[in-house]
């Protein structure tokens, strides 16, 4: 693999982006590989390194960057009570749909000034928080992002006025929603109600609920990782990939 730590240049300073790809072959379709609300740590370097080897260049950007570079946590972020959960979740709160697509712009302009990646069609994926992220980038972006997927998305139906439901089905991107069937963030009537308006957008893809796992059921440092669900994930997204983007 070949690795770097990118700053790519945003309308509010320098976005700390780790990007990796494969060391052979022709330039590769770019992916954008959305974090989960504790942040950047190499649990996520690990998974991107995983899909770069899947023939993607991977761009896993920090998305926390207007809170400063030191927006990397320790163990405690998973802790209910712990500073370093209470100072993650200060700079989460703040989190808003339209700059994150802001960022999403800024990496697409980095992807074509760079040519570090395949020109075309480029993927994005999110987890917890980011879910709906990658959603709203379909949506954003219908003429670049070909493939989003969504990882035990939060909140995917709520009334907020940025609410990811509200944009299904308006960009062309195939999109592919991961639930776990135990998910305070994502409880399963919302869930039904989800699938309920997936299928009333005429969005191409799926909803689907991976039965008797946990929120961050991928995640292999968590608790409630589950392997067989982990890896039907990678399958799920690597597939979706492939019918998009080659590689």
């Amino acid at each position: 693999m070949i690795e770097a730590t990118e700053d790519i240049p945003t309308r509010d300073g320098a976005m700390e982006t780790f990007v990796v790809r494969p060391e052979r072959g022709v330039p590769a379709p770019a992916v954008l590989m959305l974090m989960d609300a504790p942040g950047i740590r190499e649990e996520l370097h690990d998974m991107a390194r995983r899909l770069a080897t899947s023939g993607y260049c991977v761009l896993l950007p920090n998305l926390y960057y207007r809170a400063g570079r030191d927006t990397k946590f320790g163990p405690g972020v998973l802790v209910q009570g712990d500073p370093e959960r209470d100072r993650m979740r200060a700079i989460r709160t703040n989190m808003t749909i339209p700059p994150v697509m802001a960022d999403v712009a800024a990496m697409l302009g980095f992807l074509d000034r760079t040519g570090i990646a395949a020109p075309g069609p480029v993927g994005a994926h999110g987890y917890c928080m980011s879910g709906p992220y990658a959603l709203a980038a379909a949506a954003r972006y219908p003429g670049r992002i070909a493939a989003a997927a969504s990882f035990y998305g939060t909140w995917l139906v709520s009334d907020a006025e940025e609410s990811p439901h509200l944009t299904l089905g308006q960009g062309r991107a195939e999109l592919y929603i991961s639930c776990a069937e135990h998910d305070e963030l994502a409880p399963l009537p919302m869930v039904e109600e989800l699938r309920r308006l997936f299928a009333a957008s005429g969005a191409a893809g799926e909803v689907e609920i991976h039965p008797a796992v946990h929120h961050g059921f991928a995640f292999p440092q968590r608790w409630c990782f589950d392997k067989q669900a982990a890896e039907r994930h990678w399958e799920r997204l690597v597939a979706l990939y492939r019918r998009r983007l080659g590689g």
